[in-house]
């Protein structure tokens, strides 16, 4: 769970955003393990032969991370948040690498997402990719009509955070985390049944 010392990792956060390098040295072994946990929970639902580890996810996620140099941290919920987000790009980047040559494939094949968001395993590493693509387009499709639902399938899904976690990060309750997952995954069930 979130909370290792949250009050001294946002200050540490703030101080990072007003330029302050001992802060952030002093912050990574801090968020390093969380950084850590939610990468394994995202390998989790990577292909096994995946050449991305989890170490090297996070070792990416903080490079990127420490690129944002003018962020201006809120607090460390707002920092997870990114964090997942970039770990979903990571992944995705990853999956789009891995696909590139096989793009003839991809015409008429549809996406289940409900083994997906369950954690169940896939059929194939190569449908795991383009499954992971497509769920991410559909995912930027929702943003652009309800960001907070697309947030919870980001946070539960790409950042692995449980239910009480993704609501700390958006500060709304469980029950409406919940409520959104299930719309969320019912609106992109169908959205991407209309793309196969």
């Amino acid at each position: 769970m979130i909370t290792t010392g949250s009050v001294e990792i946002t200050v540490l956060l703030k101080a990072w955003s007003a330029g302050d390098c001992v802060a952030h040295d002093q912050l990574m072994p801090l968020v390093y393990y969380e950084l850590k946990r939610l990468a394994r929970r995202c390998m989790r639902k990577e292909r096994t032969e995946a050449t991305l580890q989890a170490t090297a996810l996070v070792h990416e996620a903080y490079l990127r991370l420490v690129g944002l140099n003018q962020i201006g941290w809120r607090d460390r919920a707002h920092f997870y948040a990114v964090a997942a987000e970039t770990m979903r790009r990571i992944l995705v980047d990853a999956a789009r690498a891995r696909t590139s040559g096989k793009r003839g494939g991809q015409a008429g094949h549809r996406v289940v997402i409900t083994p997906f968001l369950e954690n169940q395993e896939l059929n194939s590493s190569s449908t795991r990719d383009r499954e992971l693509i497509r769920i991410d387009e559909a995912l930027d499709a929702m943003a652009q009509f309800d960001r907070r639902k697309a947030r919870v399938i980001e946070l539960r899904f790409f950042g692995g955070l449980s239910v009480e976690e993704a609501a700390a990060v958006l500060q709304i309750s469980p029950q409406t985390v919940m409520r959104d997952w299930r719309l969320a995954k019912a609106w992109l069930t169908r959205e991407l049944g209309k793309q196969a």
